[in-house]
């Protein structure tokens, strides 16, 4: 399944500062589906370098962390269990400001 992913708000300096990732992720599972609980796995094992605990808190993102399935808030489509199709773009945004 390709996918792109896009981090901001300080976010890409944990993926040695590339801003987007167009990614192939194949499913092991033999489920036919991604959820976002996956991706997130996936995203910690692969792309994040360093600090994994800025992104990600026990199997979902920290408080502050802004996630958006293309251009939808992944709030409103279930979360963890947001499924994921082929060519989706999925966006982590942090909120979180120094001060």
């Amino acid at each position: 399944m390709q996918l792109t992913l896009e981090f901001g708000g300080g976010l890409e300096l944990l993926c040695d500062s590339k801003k987007i990732h167009n990614v192939n992720i194949e499913q092991h599972n033999g489920e036919d589906k991604l959820i976002m609980k996956d991706l997130l796995s996936w995203v910690q094992t692969n792309l994040i370098k360093e600090r994994p605990e800025m992104f990600m808190k026990g199997d979902t993102v920290r408080p502050g962390v802004l996630v958006l399935e293309n251009d939808c808030d992944w709030e409103l489509s279930g979360q963890l269990n947001t499924s994921l199709e082929d060519k989706d773009v999925v966006v982590f945004i942090s909120t979180l400001h120094g001060g």
